[in-house]
């Protein structure tokens, strides 16, 4: 394993929601731009569930918020979450309760990747989701990238990334 210049392995972070088209992929760029901008080395990737999506961009609203700060995620295609991300990834990182509980569900007894709730990792928002913004309007893609940001911030302080 890659180690980070800080001191340790690097870690490895895959973001999960249910079609892997909104919330993940946003979650994905937001830890990618909070690392790059910490000078962190770290793997990030995004997967769903749910297989609706796979092989599809993320939503064209989605493409729009992450292009408004500077991000571009056209280039990203859905996926689904794998019993061997559980051994490839130091950390799984669920976008909401029901997303928590079917990885719980899948993850094998001798998996390394630790799980947890995107909003557990920033102050006050324990057990908090971040909204699914697919069948709402646009305002609601810019809540999740708000949500999604603050929750790469905590995340990336939590590892030790923020200088």
């Amino acid at each position: 394993m890659e180690r980070n210049a800080q001191d340790g392995p690097r870690p490895a972070i895959l973001f999960v929601c249910l079609g892997n088209i909104c919330r993940s992929p946003l979650a994905e760029a937001a830890f990618r731009a909070e690392a790059e901008r910490a000078g962190f080395a770290v793997e990030v990737d995004s997967a769903g569930t749910g297989d609706w999506h796979r092989g599809e961009p993320p939503d064209r609203r989605a493409q729009a918020v992450a292009r408004r700060y500077g991000v571009d995620i056209g280039h990203y295609r859905a996926r689904m979450v794998r019993q061997e991300d559980f051994y490839r990834f130091s950390h799984i990182v669920a976008l909401d309760l029901d997303n928590y509980a079917e990885l719980e569900a899948m993850r094998p007894a001798d998996a390394r990747a630790e799980l947890s709730l995107l909003m557990d990792h920033v102050d006050g928002r324990r057990g908090e989701a971040v909204a699914d913004p697919y069948y709402g309007g646009e305002a609601g893609f810019q809540t999740t990238w708000a949500d999604v940001t603050a929750g790469a911030r905590a995340l990336a302080r939590r590892l030790g990334a923020a200088k």
